[in-house]
């Protein structure tokens, strides 16, 4: 069993314990079905998880990963990967039982998603003498748009976007951004923070204040385990409750991640 506790945790009060223990069977059996908790971590998306200095995984899904290990009462492993495309294909084949990644139309015909614990913002990045403004000049016959394959803003982007093209890379830190620069595109569609981290480098490029899309972020689990999926649902909205999630992504240094509202 897992035994690992961070300073902060311990804020779960004597009767939220007490419910913990009362995880239905059924619920451990399908989130759980080795006898341990195969959780999913994307280093794609910094805002979530990053990777500390021990090699662990850190941020606010690794933390709610091993919060929820403890509640079930079994051991830990994290299965990385590096996009939340491949975490998602990885969710079909059955090779892990929870994940986080983002809730999509295409991704719910796979995965049992609870309500949102984060939300964050799709925005794009251009270079500081484009006319491009707002998200709505993005979209004209000719521009060319790149964005990480399978993402949640390329899912999004690939249902509302009519005239502008996209170009997908692989997926992982910044590929999107040197396919950018590689083939001179007209943006780079990406997750506000990391696009921000990277214009603050670069002072040839800037990030457009209005976002295209506002990304909720939510904890699945594989299509059909509807017991493991309801008590995650009840698992999420009392990390967000208690203070846990909040706390979670001030640890990992993300306070301009927004704790979703209760129930959505």
């Amino acid at each position: 069993m897992i035994r690992i506790i961070f300073a902060g945790l311990l804020l779960v009060s004597a009767g939220v314990a007490a419910y913990a223990q009362t995880a239905p069977p059924e619920a451990v059996k399908e989130l759980a079905p080795a006898g341990k908790l195969r959780a999913a971590i994307n280093y794609g998306n910094g805002v979530l998880a990053q990777k500390g200095p021990d090699g662990e995984p850190r941020g606010v899904s690794a933390d709610l990963s091993r919060e929820l290990a403890k509640r079930l009462g079994v051991a830990i492993e994290f299965v990385t990967f590096d996009a939340a495309g491949r975490a998602f294909e990885a969710a079909r084949a059955g090779k892990i039982d929870v994940l986080f990644i983002a809730i999509e139309p295409v991704r719910a015909a796979e995965v049992e998603f609870t309500p949102p614990y984060v939300l964050i913002e799709g925005t794009y990045m251009v270079l500081k003498d484009s006319p491009l403004r707002e998200p709505a000049d993005v979209d004209q016959p000719g521009k060319r748009v790149s964005v990480g394959e399978n993402s949640a803003y390329d899912l999004y982007l690939t249902r509302t976007l009519k005239d502008a093209t996209l170009l997908r890379t692989p997926g992982g830190c910044c590929k999107n951004i040197d396919l950018f620069r590689a083939e001179k595109l007209d943006a780079v569609a990406g997750v506000k923070q990391p696009l921000v981290e990277y214009a603050k480098q670069h002072a040839d490029v800037r990030v457009m204040e209005k976002s295209f899309q506002q990304i909720r972020q939510a904890m699945g689990t594989p299509k059909g385990r509807l017991a493991g999926a309801a008590y995650l649902r009840t698992f999420i909205e009392e990390m967000k409750a208690s203070g846990f999630v909040a706390d979670a992504l001030k640890r990992s240094n993300q306070p301009d991640a927004q704790v979703a509202p209760a129930g959505g």
